[in-house]
């Protein structure tokens, strides 16, 4: 579960932003966010459901003062799941499915907000 992952050239980036209710924390939603990787990991990982990998982050608090965004609009409490598919396809067909719709009703019931957003990578690289 905690291996480095590969990403192959010409997959599809998701990014989760997860907004956690006043009273839930990072911590509150562990058990409920395994519960998901792990349907997500074992039932789409193959050709046919096309799930690549993915990661997890709790928002630390630290902010670039060299970013170019408000960070007055930066909500403390929340999360991130970045997940990565062979193709959008692939990705809307397992979260149309009962078993993840089962496993992500749990982590929602935490959430303020939820929205995920998809990229098409156009580059990636490693220092030599």
């Amino acid at each position: 579960m905690f291996e480095p992952i590969e990403i192959p050239f010409g997959c599809v980036m998701m990014f989760n932003v997860v907004e956690l209710k006043e009273d839930a924390s990072p911590a509150d939603v562990e058990w409920a966010m395994g519960e998901l990787c792990a349907a997500v990991k074992d039932g789409y990982g193959d050709d046919d459901g096309g799930f690549v990998g993915g990661q997890f982050f709790k928002y630390s608090g630290f902010v670039s003062p060299e970013g170019s965004f408000d960070p007055t609009k930066i909500t403390e409490n929340h999360i991130v799941i970045v997940t990565y598919w062979k193709s959008f396809a692939h990705h809307e067909s397992a979260h149309a499915d009962e078993r993840f719709r089962e496993k992500f009703s749990a982590l929602r019931d935490y959430c303020e907000e939820i929205y995920e957003i998809g990229y098409k990578m156009l580059w990636q690289g490693m220092p030599r």
